[in-house]
């Protein structure tokens, strides 16, 4: 029996959304998107901030829950030794890479788009009586929210190829964390000039630069940014396919 793309597409949504985990995991990202800007916009006391700001302040936290999500769908596999049978179905091997990458990632997409609209929607209504609000139709809202979206979607396909790249759940949760959380916060001990130079390029820092609503001086333009993201998402997806391709499962 031929197995065709939409076929392993099919089996990889099957795995997916058969676990609890996978609820719970996504329901959890969604939860701190919105209860994190909810908070911010309630506890709001009139300093430099956009009502997409607050309503995004969550989208670290979120962007940490939908990375596990997609280490875990990547590796788990390798943990169980189920990718044995996995690959014996797909003796190709890597449609399973991108089978995996693109139902994490659209998942990740269509619900963190959700979540920061409706994280976006309540949070204005909190801050009616403080600043002046903002609509979808002002400029910059929009490209926000979506973007939002689209980083967290490319977080949980980087999470599906760091987790088949080193077969690994704990292994690779750990190197996503240190490349989201741990590296920013360590970038300032650099020489300033040289801090300057790099830190708009991180990971996280030039991923969410789609969200920002007035980008601040020393940051990268919204799309540069998430191009520079989706750079590294792509090389590590890179490096998941060669070893997929060239060493034993």
């Amino acid at each position: 029996m031929k197995i065709t793309a939409g076929g392993v597409v099919a089996a990889e949504w099957t795995k997916f959304s058969s676990l609890r985990s996978t609820w719970i995991t996504t329901g959890i990202s969604v939860l701190l998107l919105v209860a994190f800007g909810m908070i911010a916009s309630a506890s709001f006391t009139g300093d430099n901030m956009t009502s997409v700001d607050l309503a995004l302040s969550g989208s670290i936290l979120a962007a940490l829950s939908v990375g596990v999500l997609g280490a875990l769908l990547g590796a788990s596999e390798y943990t169980t030794g189920m990718i044995r049978a996995t690959l014996a179905a797909v003796p190709r091997r890597l449609p399973v890479l991108w089978s995996k990458s693109l139902v994490a990632g659209a998942a990740a997409f269509v619900t963190m788009t959700i979540g920061a609209f409706a994280a976006f929607a309540v949070g204005s209504a909190m801050l009616n009586e403080k600043i002046g609000g903002l609509g979808l139709g002002d400029e910059g809202v929009l490209r926000a929210l979506l973007g939002a979206g689209l980083y967290l979607g490319l977080v949980a396909v980087l999470g599906v190829a760091l987790g088949m790249l080193v077969r690994s759940s704990a292994g690779s949760v750990a190197i996503l964390a240190g490349a989201l959380l741990v590296v920013p916060v360590l970038a300032p001990l650099l020489p300033d000039s040289l801090a300057d130079a790099v830190t708009p390029y991180l990971p996280s820092n030039a991923g969410s630069a789609v969200m920002a609503l007035n980008p601040a001086d020393g940051t990268l333009a919204p799309w540069a940014g998430l191009a520079v993201f989706a750079g590294y998402v792509v090389v590590t997806l890179a490096a998941a396919a060669y070893r997929l391709k060239k060493t034993d499962a």
